[in-house]
């Protein structure tokens, strides 16, 4: 997130329903839990109309994170068909919208009419609230993030509050499908200097010793990809927006090629912070925001009312798109990253989400 927003449209808002196409790509297989000895996350009986109270909150924001979402945590024994990425509702999910604030648009296709989707669910000893959001920075607005987060603590009375959810890349060494924890958030402000940009904290570290376990890595799934789909892509890319880019050009220092298997970073402990945005703003290979753990579109905003209320809160951002190539116009280097993220979000996703099940496995164990 940063450049383009997840929840509406790219920045370039050319995409035709066919762009971007790759076939045959693959399901997200059962989650073999036995390989390191765990169980799989034990659903709830979820009140209708009621936020119940629970240990913790792991929110998502986008389709292909909500799919992740219910895969790992809610049925993890069947495979996902990849077309499954873009659902829109998911069984036994309630949607909550008590005490809405008053909202009005001038776009009459935007209506704001519930705050998310919520699920109960148990990691050993933890009750956790699995909570879909349809309230976002970028839209309907800050003030209702801010309203939403307060909603939330003051009703669940959560331990801790983690955002889980794709993230554009901002270190120019992170590939495809690399996932960062963190528990800081920046907000950015273009019309002020970087150094001024308030950062909000916490003291809560992540506990790393589910994913130290031998086995753990048979959890994840390889994002699958290939040269031949990135270069299938950036022919469909070029036929859509009337463009004649190479992949070299494109695909930034071959960042969009995942590693063999992904790299989970616990940044938790280092001050590092995530860099909020709600405008277009592009991380790029010459390290203009390298200092940042991930650009996204929500976290900062979490952190200052978790931190207004005492309340813990950390952040798991899988990188479903990495930095761009700085030689490039700022709109291409958006949507060649919109085009990585529709494609591979739903496993960068997967395994963002396989990673927060983890740290709870340990820290409530």
């Amino acid at each position: 997130m940063g450049r383009y927003s997840r929840y509406s449209k790219p920045y370039n808002n050319k995409e035709s329903d066919s762009f971007p196409n790759i076939t045959d790509l693959p399901d997200l297989p059962p989650v073999n839990w036995t390989a390191i000895g765990a169980q799989a996350p034990i659903l709830l009986d979820t009140p209708i109309d009621q936020l119940p109270q629970a240990d913790v909150v792991v929110i998502t924001w986008a389709s292909a994170e909500w799919a992740a979402m219910e895969h790992v945590f809610c049925d993890s024994y069947e495979s996902m068909p990849y077309s499954e990425r873009n659902t829109s509702s998911w069984y036994n999910w309630q949607k909550y919208d008590k005490d809405m604030p008053p909202y009005s648009s001038s776009s009459s296709d935007e209506s704001w009419t519930y705050w998310g989707y919520y699920r109960l669910a148990q990691i050993n000893n933890a009750k956790v609230l699995l909570f879909k959001s349809n309230t976002h920075l970028d839209w309907p607005g800050e003030s209702y993030l801010q309203d939403m987060i307060q909603m939330i603590i003051t009703n669940v009375s959560p331990k801790l509050i983690l955002s889980i959810g794709t993230a554009g890349g901002a270190i120019v060494t992170n590939h495809e499908g690399t996932v960062n924890v963190g528990n800081a958030g920046t907000l950015y402000n273009a019309g002020e200097p970087p150094a001024d940009w308030p950062t909000y904290g916490t003291d809560w570290i992540a506990n790393w010793n589910t994913i130290s376990q031998q086995n753990f890595s048979q959890l994840l799934f390889p994002v699958p990809t290939t040269q031949s789909d990135l270069e299938t892509l950036c022919s469909q890319f070029n036929t859509n927006y009337g463009t004649n880019y190479t992949l070299d050009q494109l695909n930034a220092d071959n960042l969009d090629m995942a590693d063999s298997m992904p790299q989970l970073n616990n940044m938790t402990q280092d001050d590092s912070s995530l860099l909020t945005t709600s405008t277009f703003v592009v991380a790029n290979n010459e390290g203009n925001f390298g200092t940042y753990a991930c650009v996204e579109m929500d976290d900062a905003i979490i952190a200052e009312v978790c931190q207004n209320n005492n309340t813990a809160f950390g952040f798991v951002r899988n990188i479903s798109d990495p930095v761009q190539n700085a030689t490039l116009p700022t709109d291409v280097q958006g949507n060649w990253g919109s085009a990585v993220y529709d494609v591979y979000g739903f496993y960068t996703s997967y395994n963002g989400a396989i990673a927060a099940w983890a740290i709870l496995n340990s820290q409530f164990a």
